[in-house]
């Protein structure tokens, strides 16, 4: 079942849980955001509603997604976030300690495949042609895993809206996000979980059946007038948090 943050008679902010496909992309595919959408919508579909997705996430990122009601609220909210008035908050948990207790990664982004040879066709790659994307990000949390060494939790605010921005900014910047089968320790893993699904021996490398990045928070300013809504880490991230106390690493680096 859906958790449903808010709704009003023109809108609904799911708080989407991970390995949930947002749109079908072949038929007689798995069921997917969208098809439980419009069973959901159900009776406001029968009554000239639509269901509109606003905006996206990944199948593997969990978190906040906007879903217009009607035709007058997809055309108010699409041209909100065209415009720029969306103002989104990532989280994720990444490989190492950051240095940095924040910063702004400002790195533009192309599809990988435009420049080298790549087998994955939908990566992406820091690149001095592509087009510009900038990612802010703070930590929040540094600790020692008792399994995986240290991990930092960060928030990342994107400036920009390219594909994969925070997952390729954040590899860049030598801290790629926990169980990135594209931007982690190589895309050979991405080739063998299309190929044989989660295995032991992925678990093994990645330590987590999905990428550790959460749509937070976001916040829409339309007619002077902010809207905001937030999703709390889900279980998943937060018992990675928890494995140990957090530690306070002052003067480390």
């Amino acid at each position: 079942m859906l958790e449903i943050i808010h709704e009003t008679d023109d809108l609904l902010v799911i708080n989407k849980p991970p390995h949930l496909l947002v749109h079908p992309t072949k038929p007689g595919g798995p069921i997917t955001l969208w098809d439980q959408l419009k069973e959901l919508l159900a009776f406001e579909r029968a009554n000239g509603g639509q269901v509109s997705l606003v905006h996206r996430l990944d199948r593997e990122t969990s978190g906040i997604i906007l879903v217009a009601k009607n035709y007058e609220s997809a055309r108010t909210y699409a041209m909100a976030l065209e415009r720029g008035a969306f103002k989104k908050e990532y989280q994720a948990i990444v490989v190492g300690w950051v240095k940095e207790d924040r910063g702004a990664i400002d790195a533009p982004l192309l599809r990988k495949g435009e420049v080298v040879p790549t087998k994955v066709w939908l990566q992406r790659a820091v690149h001095p042609t592509g087009a510009p994307a900038i990612t802010d990000f703070q930590v929040e949390q540094r600790w020692q895993h008792p399994q995986h060494g240290p991990l930092s939790l960060l928030s990342c605010w994107p400036r920009t809206g390219r594909t994969h921005q925070i997952r390729v900014h954040l590899a860049h910047l030598g801290h790629p996000i926990v169980g990135d089968k594209i931007y982690g320790p190589s895309e050979e893993y991405y080739l063998d979980f299309i190929e044989k699904g989660w295995t032991p021996a992925l678990e093994k490398k990645l330590w987590l059946s999905r990428h550790a990045l959460h749509a937070r928070a976001l916040e829409v300013t339309l007619h002077d007038k902010k809207e905001s809504w937030q999703a709390p880490l889900p279980e998943d991230l937060k018992s990675l948090c928890n494995t140990s106390r957090s530690l306070n690493y002052e003067g480390a680096f």
